[in-house]
C-alpha cells in the first residue's frame, strides 16, 4: 500500500502543526507515507530524520494552479498511490487524485471557505482512523549531544516574522534580554534569516549582544539542533515558535496580528501573549504590536525560566 498526504499550506509553522496527523495516519496503516508540500514549508529539511515519511514531493510552480493539474496528476500516477489524504477543500486536488487513478480519496468537505487549521485537521484525521489524535507535534531529529554551559539559561529569541505587523519591536527584545540577565544568567540565540540581518545586527551591537548567537548563516538542520538545546523560546508567532514546540521546548509566543485560537492553543508547550484588551481574540487584522505589555512578557518569561 502506498499513501500520499497533501498538505498545501506554505509555512514552516503550518508544517509542524500538521505533523500529529501525518504521524497518526502513518501509524494507523503501519506505513511510512509520501507527502506533497510547498517548498516554503521547508519540509525536506525539517523532516529529514522522520521515518514516518518516505518521500517529500515538492509542489513546484509548474505543478501548482489550474495549469498544473495534468502535470501533477501525471507525476502522481507514476507512483501508484492507493490512498490519498487531502488536508484541503479544493476541487483541484480532488480532480488530480482522480486523474492519478488513486482509488481511496479522503478530503475535507469541498468548497469550505474558512476553517481552524488545528480543529479541521484533527476532526478529519480522527474520523478516518477512528482514534483520538493528540494535537501535540513531535518534530523528530537525530539530536547531537551538546556541551552548553548548564550555569546559563539558553533562550531562543524569535525576532523574525512573516510581516512587520506580526513583529514585536527589536528594541523590546533588547530590553527584555537586558532585564532577564539582571535576574538570571542567560545566553541568547537569535532566530532569524538573512532578511533579518538588520534586526540581528541591532541586537548584536547592543549592550547585551555579546551574549548572543544568531542563525542567519545556519541551515535548517543546524538551527534545529540549536533550538532543541534551548530552555525557552520567546518571540513572535512565526515558524520558529512552532518548531520550538515540536522540539519540546516551551514557547512564549507573542501574537500581534494573527489568530491565536488557530495557532496558539494546540500545544501545552505554547504560552501566548496578546495585545492589551485582547483575550483569545487576535486575528490577522488586530495590528497590536504596539499594545503588547512589556512587563507581562518579562514576568511570564521569568516564570517559565524558573
Amino acid at each position: 500500500m502506498k499513501i500520499l498526504i497533501i498538505q498545501p499550506k506554505i509555512g514552516m509553522g503550518d508544517m509542524i502543526i500538521y505533523l500529529p496527523y501525518i504521524h497518526a495516519i502513518s501509524k494507523k496503516y503501519k506505513k511510512s507515507v509520501s507527502i506533497l508540500v510547498k517548498d516554503n514549508s521547508r519540509a525536506k529539511e525539517l523532516l529529514a530524520d522522520d521515518d514516518h515519511i518516505s518521500e517529500i514531493i515538492t509542489l513546484r510552480k509548474e505543478l501548482d494552479g489550474m495549469n498544473g493539474i495534468f502535470k501533477l496528476s501525471s507525476e502522481l500516477k507514476k507512483r501508484n498511490f492507493n490512498k490519498i489524504f487531502i488536508f484541503n477543500s479544493s476541487l483541484r486536488y480532488n480532480l488530480i487524485a482522480r486523474l492519478a487513478g488513486i482509488k481511496s480519496i479522503y478530503q475535507y468537505p469541498l468548497f469550505r471557505s474558512k476553517d481552524n487549521i488545528v480543529h479541521s485537521a484533527k476532526i478529519f484525521t480522527e474520523d478516518i482512523i477512528n482514534e483520538v489524535v493528540s494535537t501535540e507535534p513531535n518534530l523528530i531529529i537525530n539530536k547531537i549531544n551538546n556541551n552548553l554551559d548548564k550555569n546559563f539559561k539558553h533562550i531562543c529569541l524569535g525576532i523574525s516574522a512573516s510581516g512587520p505587523t506580526k513583529r514585536w519591536d527589536i528594541n523590546n527584545y533588547i530590553k527584555l534580554a537586558e532585564e532577564l540577565t539582571k535576574k538570571i544568567k542567560c545566553k541568547f540565540y537569535i532566530a532569524g534569516g538573512e532578511k533579518d540581518v538588520d534586526l540581528i545586527n541591532k541586537f548584536k551591537n547592543s549592550n547585551i549582544g555579546k551574549d548572543s548567537f544568531s542563525f542567519e548563516k545556519l541551515n535548517i538542520k543546524e538551527t534545529l539542533q540549536n533550538i532543541s538545546n534551548c530552555d525557552l523560546y520567546i518571540g513572535n508567532d512565526t515558524g520558529w515558535a512552532h518548531i520550538s514546540v515540536g522540539l519540546k521546548v516551551k514557547a512564549l509566543t507573542i501574537f500581534c496580528d494573527s489568530p491565536v485560537l488557530a495557532y496558539g492553543r494546540y500545544s501545552a508547550r505554547m504560552v501566548t501573549i496578546e495585545p492589551e484588551g485582547e483575550n483569545s481574540t487576535t486575528t490577522h487584522d488586530t495590528l497590536g504590536k504596539d499594545k503588547v505589555s512589556f512587563n507581562k512578557v518579562l514576568a511570564e518569561a521569568i516564570k517559565l525560566l524558573n
